[in-house]
């Protein structure tokens, strides 16, 4: 590990030296973030999984930059150019565009007018032009460069302009000032292209302008996109001549030199040809990045908030995935997920079976017992919504609806882990399957689908799709090891998010429950093949076993600390039998944790966490959210008026605001200048997905059949 590196990220995420260096090590060590931040707390000073991951991400990022300055400071040592100087702004760089900066001069160029201009000899006079000479002429400096492959005066002057505009553009100090100058002061600006935009997605920035510096990443990603697809011309907007004289006043030694102008045009020209257009490629190219990040940030944060959705416990699901011709296909699901009929019913055009759908549906929910009926959100969802709830109006059992949002449910439907799972049914009756599981359990449903494929982000198509996959990864993994897996059930799917686990062992877990059916403990995984010793110490806490023979197997407790838990409930008087007794909690509230703590010799946040899964063995943390709004009759646009105070739920985050779904057919936007009479930067700062929050109706266009909505109390 690098001392420095370490010094420099401490300063850089606020993080304690110690704690850096424990990091590391840690994840040298082989050992998996979510394993780090729950069990090695001690170490780590109780770091949670994103700031591990930073640690990681930076780390790796300081590593490469410091090969990168090595490499630069060996490339010009071999050229015998090096010194002490160059050596040390190098290694002060921190970021890479500087270090490149620093090398630009020392680079093998291509063939340039200035290497040109130099292979014919006229490096000589460009280094007397820039003496800014008071003495004598152009002409009398000139002449002596005239030869073979300079025939005039004008040749050898030209060649020496070049020459002087490629030493300005590779100046470091020079390009950094720029860059920062015209990041800081110039303008984006952007106008209509020749490109098709017959929707007028792009219609806000036809004509459009806003300083560099405040540009918002969602707005930058759009200009990018309609860039790219020619619907409008992007142009950086600076001031040209500030900067011209700003270089004239540096480059420039004496006003009264005959080389003032030769100067002067090279100057101009370095900037146009050379500088400018460099520059700008490494504004927007860190926009770009920038931007990036943010759309990433906003997308895996949406997917946090949609997978940590509390399942339905305990509830029979009717799962209807609507469509007009081809019939609406349902499902019924059993308590925890298992499909006990399927069928189609055809209520809506061009069959308009309605009295019949209606009877089917009726018996069904009779038969089954049904509690909630789930429908996608796709084509024919409004209509079959009012096709329900005509059904539910005339049941005599309590039965409630929910609209469900099914994007990806037909990239799951038509895979082959979908085909394993159902071989016998076709892609849109595994589609009924997959929304009705969506609301029973939310998270072992949504693991089965490609993350990007849920619908809860912004420009994802545009960003990197290795960074995308990574974070969005990285936070279904975050997600499924702190809810935890229950290993006699849980899906492959599931358990290749589990700490630790590859696949040769997931399939060892499975063909070990078909052969020798539930396990039972903890211990018994031992037996597993592909279970190592290291597979085994990082993904054995994640792991629950429920109604099995050790009662500790179903806490968040890892079995390196069973004998520490067991002398715990020793000290109270019970053992592990009682676990998840009220009378264990009652007396565990009334333990001195700092006197315990040195009596045991551990430390306290595993002390805390161990009283905590005693406390609270099957914790959910998805209990602690919001739990989906369940509906009985509908609501039309026609009932909407301004003012009007509603109930919704979280659909979308997005930079400029949120999307709400009220329970009409599209979902309404409240901008994020509705959404706090405080400031925010993001709305993320205040809202999740799957939020349950109270709106009034801001706007409404019923032509359009859209309308806005405000957290904020109307003046009425």
């Amino acid at each position: 590990m690098n001392d420095n590196i370490i010094k420099n990220m401490s300063v850089e995420l606020n993080i304690k030296e110690s704690q850096v260096r424990n990091v590391l090590k840690l994840l040298s060590e082989d050992n998996t973030i979510p394993f780090i931040a729950r069990y090695r707390k001690e170490m780590t000073g109780n770091l949670n999984e994103d700031e591990i991951r930073s640690i990681n991400e930076v780390y790796e990022y300081e590593v490469n930059l410091l090969k990168r300055k090595e490499d630069v400071i060996r490339l010009i040592d071999e050229k015998g150019l090096l010194t002490e100087e160059l050596k040390k702004d190098i290694m002060a760089c921190n970021k890479l565009v500087s270090v490149e900066d620093l090398y630009r001069p020392f680079k093998e160029k291509k063939k340039t007018k200035a290497t040109y201009a130099i292979e014919n000899g006229l490096e000589g006079l460009a280094k007397i032009i820039m003496s800014c000479p008071l003495k004598g002429s152009l002409e009398s400096i000139s002449v002596r460069f005239i030869g073979d492959k300079v025939k005039t005066i004008d040749e050898a002057v030209e060649g020496a302009k070049y020459i002087i505009a490629e030493w300005i553009s590779d100046d470091a100090k020079t390009r950094n000032w720029i860059r920062n100058y015209i990041f800081n002061t110039a303008f984006i600006i952007t106008k209509r292209g020749k490109g098709q935009d017959e929707l007028k997605v792009y219609e806000n920035y036809y004509n459009f302008k806003e300083k560099l510096k405040y540009i918002k990443s969602h707005r930058y990603l759009a200009i990018n996109r309609a860039e790219k697809e020619k619907v409008i011309i992007v142009n950086i907007e600076e001031d040209k001549d500030f900067i011209i004289n700003k270089l004239k006043e540096k480059y420039i030694k004496n006003n009264n030199s005959f080389a003032l102008d030769i100067i002067s045009d090279a100057i101009k020209d370095s900037y146009k040809r050379l500088i400018y257009p460099s520059i700008v490629r490494d504004i927007r190219n860190e926009l770009f990045l920038r931007s990036e990040d943010d759309a990433i940030k906003v997308f895996a944060s949406n997917l946090e908030s949609l997978i940590l959705t509390p399942p339905m416990k305990e509830k029979v699901v009717l799962s209807i995935d609507p469509a007009f011709r081809t019939g609406c296909k349902f499902c019924i699901l059993d308590k925890i997920g298992n499909p006990l009929h399927i069928g189609v019913i055809y209520p809506h055009e061009p069959h308009n079976k309605i009295e019949e759908s209606k009877k089917i549906i009726n018996e069904l929910i009779k038969k089954f017992n049904v509690d909630i009926i789930a429908i996608g959100n796709g084509t024919a969802s409004r209509e079959t919504e009012a096709f329900v709830v005509s059904v539910i109006k005339e049941i005599d059992r309590e039965v409630q609806y929910i609209i469900v949002n099914e994007a990806g449910a037909s990239v799951y439907s038509a895979s082959k882990l979908a085909k394993s799972e159902f071989p016998n049914l076709q892609v849109e009756q595994r589609s009924a399957i997959s929304i009705g599981r969506r609301l029973i359990d939310p998270l072992s449903e949504l693991v089965k689908i490609d993350p990007k494929s849920i619908g809860v982000g912004q420009y994802q198509h545009d960003v990197n799709n290795k960074k995308l996959d990574e974070s969005l990864n990285f936070v279904v993994s975050k997600v499924v090891n702190n809810v935890g897996v229950n290993v006699n059930t849980a899906s492959s799917s599931l358990l290749k998010y589990v700490s630790g686990l590859n696949q040769k062992a997931i399939n060892s877990i499975i063909e070990y429950r078909e052969k020798n059916g539930k396990i039972m403990n903890r211990e018994e995984m031992k037996n597993i093949k592909n279970i190592g010793e290291k597979v085994y110490e990082q993904s054995i806490g994640f792991l629950r076993i429920i109604d099995g023979t050790n009662k500790l197997d179903i806490t968040r407790v890892h079995p390196e600390m069973y004998e520490v838990t067991k002398q715990i409930l020793n000290k109270i008087g019970y053992s592990t039998q009682n676990i998840g007794d009220e009378l264990i909690n009652r007396e565990l509230k009334n333990i001195n944790l700092s006197q315990l703590k040195n009596e045991l010799n551990i430390d306290i946040y595993t002390l805390e966490d161990i009283i905590e899964s005693l406390e609270k063995p099957l914790r959910d943390p998805r209990d602690e959210f919001d739990k989906p709004i369940l509906k009985s009759d509908i609501l039309k646009m026609e009932d909407l008026k301004v003012g009007m105070k509603l109930e919704g739920t979280v659909r979308n985050i997005v930079d400029f605001g949120i999307f709400i779904d009220v329970g009409l057919k599209n979902d309404g936007l409240a901008h994020i200048s509705k959404l706090t009479k405080e400031y925010i930067k993001h709305p993320s700062e205040l809202f999740n997905i799957g939020d349950i929050v109270s709106v009034y109706i801001d706007s409404i266009d019923f032509e359009k059949q859209k309308f806005s909505l405000s957290m904020l109390e109307p003046n009425i």
